[in-house]
């Protein structure tokens, strides 16, 4: 379980064990080499690459000014030479890892001998940068209440357009072993002040909410890539927006309350301090003078009704509703959908947890779920639901243990009817046959290829028939596999390896083979592909998804700066989608912005609507 803070103290006992071992900081013998007999410096054990020329060996007396302490998780303080040299590459700050809560104070002028290592938060095979840092530490205070060095001003003159260097090809991709180039590059104008007190503009723009861990994304370039309320579009691969940076704060949560802040508000005043490097987001601002939230007018999104000859088509990613959840959420989700969704005529739920929950017991129905979901759509003024859905085998499609996530068509029986055929159960899949010229389901609602290897520990794809005046419409609800896995944009390897995508690529070549067929059968079907398919528009995801132009990806028909529906470390990105058959010419989208972009979230997830005419 994630602490209150990136790195654990148990995790930082295992780190010292590391270290002591030479794991992470070169071989045994190595660190019980000589004392150096030069005077050695903060930049000297910087150096010009990401990892310490000095790693691996024992310091002496190295001098600094403590510019910033941390009392919980990851113990230890930042220290600065107030003397820098003339490269811009070389570092003047390090981290000191102490194991328990230090002895010094802000101001405090300090000598450390200790051993040099080099730390990789989350694990080498996490794919994350590491820290330099001196751990097992001799400190000696030399005098106290010292003036700080002064704060490096980060803003969008300081950082370089282009994010990354390419990864050396010898090394695997590798960026660890090039030379910083912090003019030219945004990772090496960060690197390059890996452990040094930095500062933001008095006024930084909120791209990523506050959350549950107590930190929250800025972006201190205002123009880059804008969404229209107030975020920052990942709109490629190539746009990873080098403004972004992750503020936390020094001081106890019990000590100090984080502020609470939405996308598009302000981060106005002064906020200083050490600059981190963390698994949860990279380089990361730790403030010890944090700034005030000014808050903006970002409201909640309600989408238009559809008229009476519009069929409404509706996804949401309900994040792992069960009976166990507060009432309040159930009171939230459907609110949402009556009000802020405009009580869409079908809706393809994703994330509906079984009856007891993560209770690991073998409950595979979500009866009650849905029967407590429904019942409060109806108490919000929405109307009455019926459901249709394939309940999934005992801990085999993926998701929280025990929890047996799930699709399910939720549909207005006042204005659409579901044509059952032979519903299917987990392990029968649903094929296409033609009657009468046109295209059917073998079951509906059915499973698409619960055999195939692709759909391994992941939701199968749901498939539906539904009629709205008198027009049939095949529905496909989708859960792709997750990004689990996947390194950061931060990564030490440049590009970053994206291994899930592999799995999610097969997912998605299913779902458009089942696609063609139901085209083949009639080249006039209403298909509609939808869900949580937990990959951008862009991607070879979206792709295959579209082959042979058997499907569209919806989305695309809004202006770039409103496609997304995610924000995830301060990019906000598209990960929900609804895709349409080509008979499906005309049709009205919209990205519903009401969970993402807010602390407050009922999900994490924005619902998308599509509606149109069949």
């Amino acid at each position: 379980m994630r602490s209150s803070h990136p790195r654990s103290a148990a995790v930082a006992a295992l780190v010292a064990s590391a270290l002591a071992t030479g794991l992470l900081a070169g071989s045994a013998d190595a660190a019980e080499g000589a004392v150096s007999a030069d005077p050695i410096r903060i930049h000297d054990i910087q150096g010009t690459t990401r990892i310490s020329p000095l790693v691996g060996k024992q310091v002496a007396d190295v001098e600094g000014i403590v510019t910033g302490v941390r009392t919980y998780g990851s113990r230890g303080f930042w220290m600065q030479d107030p003397d820098a040299d003339d490269n811009d590459a070389t570092s003047e700050g390090v981290f000191v890892f102490t194991n328990s809560v230090p002895t010094v104070a802000v101001g405090d002028a300090v000598k450390v001998s200790g051993l040099v290592g080099e730390y990789v938060p989350g694990g080498a095979a996490s794919g994350n940068q590491s820290v330099t840092q001196i751990s097992k530490p001799a400190v000696t205070v030399v005098s106290s209440g010292n003036a700080l060095p002064e704060a490096t001003a980060i803003n969008e003159y300081t950082v370089p357009a282009a994010y990354a260097p390419a990864g050396d090809p010898a090394a695997a991709g590798s960026i660890n072993g090039l030379t910083l180039e912090p003019s030219r590059y945004a990772l090496d104008y960060y690197e390059a002040l890996e452990g040094m007190n930095v500062r933001i503009g008095t006024s930084s723009r909120v791209v990523g909410a506050t959350d549950p861990y107590a930190e929250l994304w800025v972006t201190v370039k205002g123009w880059e890539n804008t969404a229209k309320r107030g975020g920052t579009i990942y709109g490629s691969y190539e746009s990873q927006n080098t403004g972004r940076l992750q503020i936390q704060q020094l001081a106890p949560l019990a000590q100090q309350p984080f502020p609470v802040a939405n996308v598009g508000d302000k981060l106005t005043g002064t906020t200083e301090g050490p600059l981190d490097f963390n698994q949860f987001g990279g380089y990361t601002l730790v403030a010890r003078t944090l700034g005030t939230v000014k808050a903006g007018t970002l409201a909640p999104e309600k989408t238009k009704a559809q008229a009476a000859n519009e069929l409404a088509v509706a996804t949401y990613n309900v994040e792992n509703l069960d009976p166990t959840d507060p009432q309040e959420k159930f009171d939230n989700l459907a609110k949402a959908v009556v009000e802020n969704l405009a009580s869409p005529d079908v809706v393809a739920l994703e994330e509906i947890q079984d009856d007891n929950g993560a209770k690991n017991d073998g409950t595979v129905s979500a009866e009650q779920t849905l029967t407590k979901f429904t019942a409060a759509i109806t108490a919000a003024g929405g109307p009455a639901y019926q459901w249709r859905t394939v309940n999934p085998e005992n801990n085999k499609d993926g998701g929280e243990p025990g929890g047996n996530i799930r699709q399910v068509f939720l549909f207005n029986p006042a204005r659409v009817s579901f044509t059952e055929r032979a519903p299917g159960d987990a392990a029968t899949a649903t094929g296409v046959v033609k009657e009468q010229g046109k295209a059917a389901l073998t079951h509906s609602p059915g499973r698409i290829d619960p055999a195939n290897p692709a759909w391994a520990d992941s939701r199968k794809p749901l498939a539906g028939e539904f009629v709205f005046r008198g027009k049939t419409v095949f529905v496909i609800a989708n859960h792709f596999g997750s990004k689990g896995g996947d390194e950061g944009l931060t990564s030490v390897h440049q590009p970053p390896v994206r291994s899930s995508e592999t799995k999610r690529l097969l997912q998605a070549q299913a779902v458009n083979g089942f696609v063609k067929e139901l085209l083949a059968a009639d080249k006039n079907a209403n298909v509609i592909a939808l869900g949580d398919i937990n990959d951008f528009e862009f991607s070879a995801t979206a792709n295959a998804l579209a082959d042979g132009g058997a499907l569209y990806p919806a989305i695309k028909s809004l202006p770039k700066a409103e496609r997304y529906s995610y924000v995830y470390q301060g990019n906000a990105q598209v990960l929900d989608q609804i895709l349409t058959s080509p008979a499906i010419k005309t049709f009205t989208y919209d990205s519903v912005h009401i969970n993402a972009e807010f602390s407050a979230q009922n999900s994490d997830h924005d619902p998308q609507v599509l509606r149109f005419r069949p």
